[in-house]
């Protein structure tokens, strides 16, 4: 059995906090290959002196505190980055409210306030672009140079590159905006997901003979509109089917929802709560003159899904268990 991921928060006593921990430190949207190189630093670290390794992250994205009226497209919210995050070995987590106070606190204030007083760190290792503290002053460089006083270790690891262009969680936004999955699939290390629950639609799905589980994304979501092999979690299980991402032309071009048809699979999954992993981008949303049209294009969707789907019989996030 795996060891339990523990959650540790702004209210969480002191006494409950492992003193000596190692932190790999970031905002890990996505938690993609260059965010999984500093937590393979971070765990190497801790096997090396027998210490527990934890990620340290901030909730809400500080982009969402600094530009709350901007539109923020999150490849992961809380609750997934933390299931992602439990799946990689780490320990646990330590989740820092990003507010008006944090915002305001200096760069020397959070690494002997925080990371030394209130968490004991014995390491960090970070990515060589992450910045904290008020006015972002706080750098890995004086993290280096802050070491040998403070008597811990730092590891500071340098950007990831695919094809010469450096892995990001902006990359894999645009990725994603442009439907092109392999790049983003291959940047996260695993096909990107969301997790919603089953919600009741205008059950036209039934009357096209492809009956769907429907999940409301968030509103900014900026996946690509279309049609796309998927995975399915139900807890353990998993279920291969075909997805539409979109504003359904072809009916109503409401609000964009996404709508599951699994595959030889019968049974009710309302108020259900999904993992959707996306492993292939088949086609752009359209809009057809007939139904007899759609039923046959999503004839086509559905063969070239069991095609992409049957080449990766593996794809799909691993994912830890959180509280």
């Amino acid at each position: 059995m795996a060891p339990q991921f523990t959650v540790i928060r702004d209210t969480t006593p002191d006494s409950a906090i492992p003193r000596g921990a190692v932190v790999a430190m970031g905002n890990f949207d996505g938690v993609h290959l260059g965010h999984r190189a500093v937590i393979a630093a971070a765990l190497e670290m801790g096997r090396t002196h027998g210490r527990p390794a934890l990620a340290l992250t901030f909730e809400p994205h500080p982009r969402r505190f600094f530009s709350p009226n901007t539109p923020q497209f999150r490849l992961t919210d809380e609750r997934a980055k933390l299931r992602l995050l439990a799946g990689t070995g780490l320990a646990g987590a330590v989740v820092m409210t990003f507010d008006k106070v944090r915002a305001g606190t200096s760069a020397q204030d959070f690494i002997h306030q925080d990371l030394i007083g209130r968490l004991g760190v014995s390491g960090i290792a970070v990515g060589y672009d992450f910045h904290f503290g008020k006015g972002r002053v706080g750098s890995p460089g004086l993290l280096v140079n802050e070491a040998p006083r403070l008597g811990i270790e730092v590891d500071v690891q340098p950007h990831v590159d695919i094809d010469e262009r450096p892995v990001s969680s902006s990359a894999i936004r645009i990725a994603l905006a442009e439907g092109l999955l392999d790049e983003a699939t291959t940047m996260l290390g695993a096909p990107w997901f969301v997790t919603g629950e089953v919600i009741h639609g205008e059950k036209r799905g039934r009357d096209l003979g492809y009956p769907t589980a429907n999940i409301r994304l968030d509103a900014n979501c900026g996946l690509k509109h279309g049609i796309y092999a998927v995975r399915v979690g139900r807890g353990p299980e998993r279920l291969d089917g075909v997805a539409s991402f979109g504003r359904r032309p072809t009916f109503d071009n409401g609000a964009p929802l996404l709508e599951i048809f699994l595959f030889d699979f019968k049974g009710d999954l309302y108020g259900q709560a999904l993992d959707c992993a996306f492993i292939g981008f088949i086609r752009e949303e359209l809009k057809f003159d007939s139904l007899e049209a759609l039923i046959r294009q999503m004839d086509d969707d559905s063969a070239r899904a069991r095609t992409i789907l049957a080449a990766a019989p593996d794809a799909f996030p691993r994912l830890g268990i959180i509280d």
